[in-house]
């Protein structure tokens, strides 16, 4: 096998969180349940609500202001790739959505659907893509409208997911220790019965029923998705640090999926790595599925927190069951 001529850098970053804000007090109101129970099992405090718009919305802003503050030109782009599960509509893709609302219009794109993991699938996709040297800017785009598939009489459901888009730009660099490095991607469809959405696909289409037995909104067995999380995230997040040679020492963060603050804190655990290592922003914007990855860089790298050369390791679990990790060099 030849080696690569490229590795595939981040060089930009860019994200939207809507403005209106559900907090804890507001589930409060509506469901059985209170700020202390909510913070005590999941980290969150509030999470962000689109009144208007769709998933291609909450991707298009996360473009733009990536573009506005790398100074990009929508044109350059040629590729997108969008990681949801709640996209505007089976088809056209959001990526096409997007690609429109942009500007992009010398860019081709597609959607990939991976629950939780949705972004690292794309990331690693992008990259390979950037890595043969056809491709020179792909944007890479985790975005998610979870309010339109969340059951808000659900008590256990509607305190965990927030809407959000969040973006990356990934291009070609002949310095092969920055960028993507390492990545493990694993799914598991035996766990398909503990964390889906049942109507609108193919094998239950949109009737009258799907909409009474409320199958058009998530379904989630929490204690089982819990368990195998926990063991998923840690146990990929320690064997790519040794498939990358890496000591708790040489990571500047551990970058996980923002579902559960105790999910975190396990992998962390496992990876040798204190809380001041760790990217956490669930608290604001809860689980924003495919975006939680994406607003954490945007976030610290904005707040001078990450420096070029910084070994992250991004690590996620979803539903599927897919799981993985993804060792990234900073490079901006």
């Amino acid at each position: 096998m030849l080696e690569k001529r490229y590795n595939a850098m981040i060089t930009g970053v860019g994200m939207y969180t809507p403005d209106k804000i559900l907090d804890n007090k507001y589930f409060e109101s509506i469901v059985e349940t209170n700020d202390e129970w909510i913070k005590t099992r999941t980290g969150i405090s509030e999470r962000r609500f689109l009144e208007q718009g769709a998933t291609s919305d909450l991707a298009a802003r996360a473009a733009l202001d990536l573009f506005e503050k790398h100074n990009v030109n929508p044109e350059e782009i040629d590729a997108i790739i969008v990681a949801t599960v709640t996209p505007d509509m089976f088809f056209p893709a959001t990526a096409c959505l997007v690609q429109n609302k942009i500007g992009a219009k010398n860019a081709w794109g597609f959607d990939l659907s991976a629950a939780c993991s949705g972004f690292l699938f794309s990331l690693q996709t992008g990259a390979t893509l950037v890595e043969s040297g056809r491709y020179k800017k792909v944007l890479v785009i985790g975005a998610d409208k979870m309010s339109s598939i969340t059951d808000y009489t659900d008590r256990n459901i509607c305190i965990l997911f927030g809407d959000a888009g969040a973006a990356v730009l990934l291009e070609p660099t002949e310095d092969k220790t920055l960028g993507l490095q390492n990545s493990i991607l694993r799914v598991d469809g035996a766990g398909k019965d503990a964390l889906y959405m049942l109507g609108g696909g193919s094998l239950n289409p949109a009737s009258h029923e799907t909409v009474d037995k409320k199958w058009h909104y998530i379904y989630q067995d929490g204690k089982a998705v819990f368990k195998v999380a926990v063991k998923g995230m840690a146990d990929v997040s320690a064997e790519l640090m040794e498939k990358s040679n890496l000591k708790s020492e040489d990571i500047a963060y551990l970058v996980p999926h923002q579902a559960n603050l105790r999910i975190i804190d396990a992998t962390a655990q496992r990876m040798g790595l204190s809380k001041d290592k760790v990217m956490i922003n669930i608290d604001k914007y809860g689980n924003t599925t495919a975006a939680t990855i994406p607003l954490c860089l945007t976030e610290y790298f904005r707040d001078g927190k990450v420096k070029k050369g910084d070994n992250l390791i991004l690590s996620a679990f979803g539903a599927g069951y897919t799981w993985g990790a993804i060792h990234v060099v900073w490079a901006i």
